[in-house]
């Protein structure tokens, strides 16, 4: 290559050239990848920033000229981590790979917010030094508390629910068997509290119940706990209160109902029957003394209403019935009277039907055909729920297949577990037995196991998930929102889906606080690379809701009620709620 003046330009000076370009190209293209970076993003040397991207100013609300070599980690992080934090840049500075952990940001503006840092070593200038990422953790921290809140809760009223109401009973009897003292549990129904639902509708019901709640909760000890166990059903739990104490309590209950509620623009009366168990003599554990409770408010009931009684032993005539149910039960197994009746669960994108959900029905050969909520319990406090169990796993893994081999699309086929069957010894090869005699994929099998069904001890529980997950088979996370929520564990266990509770379907068209807990929970499935699926789906408000939510499936009476086999291959075969806007 010439000039003007016959010269030659070196080609050294060519080579150089293209080196700048390229590495002022890569010098933007870092910038570019910084610039647009979703994490914070920082170099530190000498306890100072001497990088840090948009994100992260963002984050703190400063500029780069606050920050480059004007502050350091310790300025964003609250006094109490400092050691930590110390020990953490001595470690990178010393060559040493970092590891998530979570620690409390100071904003510019004083505020704070949980962040993970993931720092390692590196070096600036030719000197040692560390490169990290920031992630705020605001939004997942919430959620977490949004879930606690959930586990303990009533969403409706606030009060302590069923769970809570077992830990803190288990810290009054601990305390009355050291003191021996007694222990007074109150059972409250409101009478004909239907009535006002169906006739007002499910948002008046809804919103008499927090006005009653907050009339009992006004009328009982800070000591004293008040629980909802769910529909007009409430529990008082009164510590150091024996029978004639414990009358006085159930007098004021029922005075505090006598004034009319004003609610939704009408005045209603309605009037609690209330049933009275005391522990020792009742019984010596919350089980027992609730059984014993609600058949002394049934009583209450029986004799007029609005008034209460106290528990007596005769009133259980329950056993009697238990046993009978019992006798009939193993009856029933030996005779081959269950039968598997399958609801479809349908993709709420394409309407696609791509799996059923088996769910046991009783043809007795007298009665017809028994629901299970008339039998299940009974099965599980016997342990007929282990053989029933185990035969609902094969006959619903045979069915699968069965469609296969007749040529329909293969789906998935959904199976409760309940706890009892869940903790048995060699659950795991009862499942591997199902799938080998019937010759279904794992992956064709769903086991849904609730909230309260792993919690129970988590870490053994996790052994069974895990054997299950490398098997092929899917798992589900069942009324999810009701019970021990807990995101620590849920990253951890192996599950595919978590399925909506009905109970925040039911009302979701009409109540914000259920769209809320829906919407939340369909969120952190998302952000979890779950399937959220939702139970109970009954009308196409609700189908429209959950879609907008961006829920992946549902199933409900609003697509089909649960039917036999024969009826399920038909839908199989013809897909009525494919492409249509159900």
């Amino acid at each position: 290559m010439t000039v003007a003046g016959g010269g030659r330009v070196q080609e050294p000076l060519l080579v150089a050239d293209a080196a700048a370009n390229l590495l002022a190209e890569q010098e933007a293209h870092f910038l570019a990848t910084m610039d647009a970076a979703q994490v914070g993003i920082f170099v530190v040397q000498d306890r100072l920033f001497k990088y840090v991207n948009p994100c992260f100013l963002r984050l703190f609300g400063f500029t780069a000229e606050e920050l480059v070599d004007r502050k350091g980690p310790l300025d964003l992080i609250i006094p109490e981590q400092h050691p930590f934090v110390l020990d953490q840049m001595q470690l990178r500075a010393a060559g040493v790979s970092g590891h998530n952990y979570e620690l409390t940001a100071v904003h510019q503006n004083g505020s704070t917010f949980p962040v993970q840092i993931l720092g390692s070593p590196s070096s600036y200038g030719g000197r040692a030094a560390s490169v990290g990422t920031l992630l705020d953790l605001s939004a997942q921290k919430a959620a977490e508390r949004r879930i606690r809140e959930l586990a303990d809760f009533d969403p409706l009223t606030g009060l302590p629910n069923r769970r809570l109401l077992r830990d803190r009973f288990a810290q009054l009897l601990a305390a009355a068997e050291r003191e021996e003292g007694e222990i007074a549990l109150i059972f409250l129904d409101l009478d004909h509290f239907k009535r006002i639902n169906d006739s007002l509708g499910h948002s008046v019901g809804d919103d008499l119940l927090c006005e009653v709640s907050g009339r009992l909760s006004a009328a009982v000890r800070r000591i004293d706990t008040l629980a909802r166990l769910g529909g007009d059903e409430f529990i008082f739990a009164l510590p150091g209160i024996h029978a004639a104490a414990a009358a006085e309590v159930a007098r004021r209950l029922l005075d505090v109902c006598v004034t009319p509620f004003v609610v939704g623009g009408h005045e209603l009366t309605i009037t609690p029957s209330l049933g009275i168990s005391i522990y020792p003599q009742d019984g010596k554990d919350l089980e027992t003394l609730l059984k014993n409770a609600d058949a002394a408010m049934y009583r209450a009931k029986e004799v007029g209403r609005n008034t209460f009684q106290f528990y007596a032993s005769e009133m259980n005539t329950a056993t009697l019935e238990r046993l009978l149910m019992e006798s009939n039960l193993r009856r029933a197994l030996n005779q081959n009277e269950f039968v598997l009746y399958y609801q479809p669960l349908v993709n709420l994108q394409s309407g696609l039907i791509i799996g059923v959900e088996a769910l046991i029905r009783w043809m007795h050969p007298d009665l017809g055909l028994i629901m299970p909520d008339r039998f299940i319990h009974v099965a599980e406090e016997t342990g007929l729920i282990n053989p029933i169990g185990d035969w609902v796993l094969c006959e619903a893994c045979r069915q699968a297949q069965a469609w296969c081999d007749a040529g329909l699309p293969p789906i998935t086929m959904a199976v409760n577990v309940a706890p009892v069957q869940f903790r048995q010894a060699g659950f795991v090869a009862v499942v591997a037995g199902a799938l080998a005699t019937s010759g279904l994929e794992a992956a064709r099998l769903e086991l849904e196991v609730t909230e309260r069904t792993v919690m129970y001890d988590a870490d053994i529980n996790l052994g069974t998930l895990s054997a299950l997950h490398r098997m092929g088979v899917e798992l589900s996370l069942d009324d999810f929102g009701t019970g021990y929520s807990s995101l620590a564990y849920l990253k951890r266990f192996p599950v595919g889906k978590l399925k909506i509770d009905r109970s925040f379907i039911n009302d979701l068209e009409v109540d914000s606080d259920d769209r809320a807990i829906a919407s939340t929970i369909v969120s952190m499935g998302r952000n979890l690379r779950l399937t959220v699926l939702a139970e109970g789906v009954e009308n196409a408000e609700q189908l429209a809701l959950l879609r907008q939510m961006g829920c992946d499936m549902a199933q409900g009476f609003h697509f089909s009620r649960a039917l036999p086999a024969e009826a399920i291959a038909r839908l199989l075969a013809e897909q009525p709620f494919l492409n249509k806007e159900a």
